[in-house]
């Protein structure tokens, strides 16, 4: 690894995020610290992590021959993807030339950027167990895929359809019989990160609970990479998107063990350095995988309350090929604070009045643009249990009030 140096010097490291949302925010302040000179890129002016970044650009990150330029133009030492919608292929090529490094692998965000990509992987070339699933081109599949009119068993009632690409649940859709098809189809459509006109649907698991169980593949001692493991992080999800997150979820031992293997297979397969987050359902003792995404993971927000290292710095640090420690500090709660309101600018009310729920912290994330279901903030809060501190999560984040202005 290049040394670490002094940022806007001819010695600096220089890492560069594709995506500067909140969590791509958390992680550039985390690489400020370790004294790397930042470049924030994302889609539109202002993000987030462009307002604390020593750079910010914006660029169509889709584009190929927009994202080859502004790369070539760069040249980071490190290229971290932190959103799905990249011209992946051109990761591909400008690391297979030598151009830049990509974090974990250009492979890794490839496969990782949508939906097919990762579930081919995990089910048919990894054996590990999902969810029956099809992928579909039309609504017309999507009704056969169901049904079993495709020569395959049917997926049958009830069952989820998301888009193969999109983040934070946009465009998912849980269908407890045939009237809901058309109305999933459209919403996947409106929902995907880019226009795709592809689903996946999967069969619906009756499970306990659901986790992320952080992974971090980091540089030991010996200068070989070796997996770490967080505690793992219990969420509440609506429609799709995660709502609160709590640490630890408790689990069996043996659950807890089948767990780590699934995401010690996964992330395995995908190599590089750096911070997975591993979804995954539970039953009992059974476990089955759902998604990753080789970056921090927005239920990992509460890893700010409850851990020694939150998981933007376990992310920098690996991606650094530094030391990391993954142990908790304190049991803790997240619960999102949504915009409320559409406006181009809003205030924030109530803050005190959060911040004197016992034990709590916020993250105002400074999005330019509020929107009704926007994730504007998360409330934080550790304590001595997990129930004390969810309870406390949600009353400090319904304190918060967006208003326009």
């Amino acid at each position: 690894m290049k040394p670490l140096g002094t940022p806007l010097s001819k010695a600096a490291m220089r890492v560069m995020l594709l995506g500067s949302g909140e969590l791509g925010k958390e992680v550039l302040m985390a690489l400020q610290r370790l004294g790397v000179e930042t470049i924030a890129v994302d889609r539109y002016d202002n993000a987030p992590g462009q307002q604390v970044a020593h750079h910010a650009r914006t660029i169509t990150m889709s584009d190929p021959a927009a994202l080859k330029a502004l790369i070539e133009a760069e040249r980071p030492d490190l290229v971290v993807p932190e959103i799905e919608a990249i011209a992946t292929p051109m990761l591909e090529e400008l690391e297979a030339q030598g151009v830049v490094q990509v974090i974990p692998t250009a492979r890794a965000a490839r496969l990782t950027m949508d939906r097919e990509g990762i579930r081919r992987l995990a089910a048919e070339t990894l054996g590990l167990p999902t969810s029956p699933y099809r992928f579909c081109n039309s609504q017309e599949e999507l009704q056969a895929a169901i049904d079993g009119a495709d020569g395959q068993p049917p997926i049958g009632y009830p069952c989820v359809v998301k888009p193969v690409m999109s983040s934070s649940g946009k465009g998912q859709s849980k269908l407890d019989g045939p009237a809901d098809v058309a109305r999933a189809w459209q919403y996947a459509m409106a929902g995907g990160r880019v226009s795709h006109g592809r689903v996946i649907v999967e069969g619906f698991i009756d499970f306990d609970y659901e986790i992320t169980l952080l992974t971090v593949r980091a540089l030991g001692a010996d200068g070989q990479v070796q997996t770490h493991f967080c505690s793992p992080i219990g969420h509440k999800q609506v429609s799709g998107d995660y709502v609160e997150s709590w640490q630890p979820q408790p689990m069996s031992p043996l659950a807890l063990e089948r767990a780590q293997q699934i995401a010690l297979a996964v992330t395995s397969n995908l190599g590089g350095r750096g911070l997975f987050g591993v979804e995954l359902f539970v039953k009992a003792d059974q476990v089955w995988f759902s998604e990753v995404s080789p970056r921090p993971h927005d239920t990992g927000m509460v890893t700010m309350a409850t851990q020694w290292q939150n998981e933007f710095e376990l992310h920098a640090r690996a991606i650094l090929g530094l030391p990391v420690d993954t142990s908790l500090k304190s049991p803790g709660a997240s619960a999102v604070i949504y915009g409320g309101v559409e406006a181009q600018a809003v205030v924030f009310d109530g803050v005190a009045e959060a911040l004197s729920v016992p034990n709590s912290d916020l993250r105002l994330f400074g999005k330019p643009e509020s929107f009704v279901k926007r994730r504007m903030g998360v409330a934080l809060v550790h304590d001595a249990d997990v129930d004390t501190a969810r309870r406390q999560a949600v009353l400090a984040a319904s304190k918060v009030k967006p208003r326009a202005v």
